[in-house]
């Protein structure tokens, strides 16, 4: 990257989550990290700071970076003059693409909280393979979407057969309520099935090439898209419901972006075998709760088409509020993992405390610090975070309270 002035600047820092985002590397980032605050207004920069320096004298220096979402100019400089970019500003789909441009050209490392598979779709196209010649390594979904689930396949890979093929469910349980930042985002989501199936196809046969297809078939390679090296089968279908002994709930199938990133990741590692399949539920205790959680996210889905049901939708939690402390530190998340391969069953978990918050913002910060200062494997272009940061990560979330463990094994 030869030299820049920063290691990471945090871009949308006066928001909810960025904010909490500041405030975790506040606590957190080794003395010697140079990092700064960027967003489009000067004052909320000069504010958040002045908070800052209540939990770390030292960011009373901290540098603030005059930056809006639309001003490619401004992001340009940005993207130059750091080392890592890690950003909340969203949806992404409205906001996301100059900054992951900016960062493509720059040989930037991106970081961001998307869980908009349409963005991430669009991205891979237009950006994957500048990125792959600059050097940068795009890295979405960095926060509850995606991490716990795409490192935990990735864990509990590593404790099944090599060389075979292997089957993993994911159950997910939370308590947690949520931002309207994320609220934003599931609805930019559900308003739009045609562009996001538009893009996805579009993905898909541009990985289908042969060239694509050889640069994802292993972990070293230039990019990571989610058709595997020949000879090899990757599978994230959307399941459907049944009463899981594993976990004794409902399971219900999850379609948010999570198996698609599991997906892509096992494309790219070979250590995933021959023939992978991953399955993605939410995991609900009572059927009661199962039918009106599948009622009402159709009916969300179905509003979310409608121009004013939606912006009635949105004024019902705007962007930049979000739960307080006290709900935050009630609040969970488990992820249980139920893999198989060769004769072998394993279950793991990875667990922590508030997902869309507490542990998306910690999670954020420490992917910035894990792509700018860890000692990763070589990878470009548009990858995941198994692919970038793999064990690195697991080893930060780790040592920072986040829990990765086998709960049993047979076999």
């Amino acid at each position: 990257m030869g030299k820049r002035t920063y290691d990471i600047v945090l871009f949308g820092a006066t928001g909810f989550t960025g904010g909490l985002t500041a405030e975790y590397l506040a606590r957190h980032a080794p003395a010697d990290c140079r990092w700064a605050l960027a967003g489009r207004s000067t004052a909320k920069l000069e504010r958040l700071r002045d908070r800052l320096v209540e939990l770390n004298p030292s960011c009373a220096t901290l540098p603030l970076l005059q930056a809006d979402a639309t001003d490619p100019e401004a992001l340009r400089r940005v993207a130059a003059g750091t080392r890592v970019v890690a950003t909340t500003v969203g949806p992404y789909t409205t906001y996301g693409e100059p900054l992951v441009a900016a960062c493509a050209e720059a040989g930037t490392d991106y970081a961001d909280l998307t869980g908009e598979p349409e963005f991430v779709d669009r991205m891979y196209l237009r950006y994957d393979g500048r990125a792959r010649e600059s050097g940068a390594r795009l890295v979405h979904a960095c926060g509850f979407d995606s991490v716990p689930h795409d490192l935990g396949v990735y864990f509990t890979v590593g404790q099944l057969p090599d060389g075979l093929p292997l089957r993993i469910d994911g159950f997910v349980r939370s308590n947690a309520t949520f931002s309207g930042g994320t609220f934003a985002s599931a609805l930019t989501v559900l308003s739009r099935p045609v562009a996001m199936v538009r893009a996805a196809r579009a993905r898909g046969r541009s990985e289908s090439r042969p060239g694509a297809r050889a640069a994802a078939g292993v972990r070293t390679a230039a990019g990571a898209g989610a058709a595997p090296e020949a000879g090899r089968r990757v599978r994230a279908p959307l399941p459907a419901p049944r009463r899981s002994r594993a976990v004794r709930a409902w399971a219900l199938p999850l379609p948010t972006i999570d198996p698609q990133i599991v997906a892509r990741s096992a494309a790219a590692l070979a250590r995933y075998g021959p023939d992978f399949r991953y399955r993605h539920y939410a995991a609900v205790k009572w059927l009661p709760m199962a039918v009106g959680g599948v009622v009402g996210v159709g009916a969300l889905a179905a509003l979310a088409q409608i121009p004013w049901a939606r912006r009635w939708l949105s004024a019902r939690r705007k962007p930049g509020e979000g739960p307080g402390p006290e709900r935050r530190a009630r609040s969970w998340f488990t992820v249980r993992f139920v893999g198989e391969g060769g004769g072998r069953r394993v279950v793991t978990e990875v667990a922590g405390g508030d997902p869309g918050y507490d542990e998306t913002s910690k999670i954020l910060a420490e992917s910035a610090l894990c792509l700018a200062f860890d000692e990763l494997p070589e990878a470009r272009g548009q990858v995941t975070t198994a692919v970038a940061m793999g064990e690195a990560l697991i080893t930060r979330l780790r040592a920072a309270g986040m829990t990765f463990r086998v709960l049993g094994e047979a076999g």
